[in-house]
């Protein structure tokens, strides 16, 4: 049996391996794959491989194509309150048709996962905002991290925004408090990072620029401008060079951390962009709890807008 999907513009430019899995079901690549060579899924009745990427209008045939869904066990669901939603209000700084600019406070994870519930794209998904429209995240800031965060409100935006991030025109500032006194004012961090996936090594290239906003034999207070986007990327570069970021439980030295509760002193400041020859630039004010830091390691405090 034949049945024919016509590409809408939310789909416009999506791999079809991606467009299988996301409207069809999720099913294994290998099954994908072995099912576009044996011609059960072509787009205009050609041949196509699993990179391909769809156009407005292109016409998706599947011929006798029965994926069976992978039993997993489903992800718990975080199901905000009334009160969650009202109070995800506070984070919100900018909203358009295409974008909006979040706030996101310390402690809230972006996206759910096995050991996560409460996040940040469950919670916005119930905001009014976002009422009949979904949530597309462009890029993530870890749980500890507070700060800045555009999530975009269509697809068109989100391959737009993404493609942004990709090609470096999106900058992006934060501030950080680190234990111990750097001793030059302005500088890069260029090194590479190594992280694992499964057995497999991977080097990749990390590029900071920092400037020294106060500092004492105590702590450093920091404005850092991260060029590549690598996963830890500013806390993994400050620890490696004997400065770990205060309330760091992951990346510092063991004396620090002895008190546990302490936060992670990371903000995510701001970010700016272009988009259609329009010019964005947003800023967010940093957290109380990093004011008494400064205030408490006696670096001057920062002024917030």
């Amino acid at each position: 049996m034949e049945k024919i999907i016509l590409v809408n513009k939310d789909f416009e430019n999506s791999r079809i391996d991606k467009w299988i899995k996301k409207n069809i079901c999720q099913v294994p690549q290998s099954f994908i794959e072995k099912n576009l060579r044996n011609k059960k899924v072509t787009v205009n009745k050609n041949k196509i491989k699993s990179s391909y990427k769809l156009k407005l209008n292109d016409k998706i045939y599947l011929n006798d194509f029965y994926p069976k869904q992978n039993i997993t066990k489903p992800k718990k669901k975080f199901n905000p309150s009334k009160k969650d939603i009202k109070d995800s209000n506070s984070f919100i700084i900018e909203n358009n048709e295409n974008f909006c600019v979040i706030n996101k406070p310390y402690g809230l994870a972006v996206q759910g996962g096995s050991k996560i519930t409460k996040n940040l794209v469950d919670l916005i998904s119930k905001n009014p905002i976002f009422l009949n429209i979904k949530p597309f995240i462009v890029h993530r800031i870890d749980k500890e991290t507070s700060g800045i965060l555009i999530i975009a409100k269509n697809r068109e935006y989100a391959q737009l925004l993404t493609s942004l991030f990709r090609i470096r025109k999106i900058h992006k500032s934060y501030l950080c408090i680190c234990y111990g006194e750097i001793e030059k004012n302005k500088g890069l961090f260029d090194g590479d990072l190594i992280r694992y996936e499964k057995d497999k090594k991977i080097s990749e290239r990390a590029i900071t620029k920092y400037n020294v906003v106060d500092k004492n034999s105590n702590a450093s207070f920091l404005i850092l401008n991260p060029t590549t986007g690598r996963k830890h990327q500013i806390r993994k570069q400050l620890f490696s060079i004997g400065f770990p970021i205060i309330g760091d439980s992951k990346y510092n030295f063991p004396e620090n951390k002895i008190n546990k509760n302490k936060k992670l002193m990371l903000h995510a400041y701001s970010i700016k962009f272009m988009i259609k020859n329009t010019k964005f630039e947003f800023a967010v004010n940093v957290p109380d709890y990093f004011q008494k830091m400064l205030q408490a390691k006696r670096l001057t405090l920062f002024k917030n807008t």
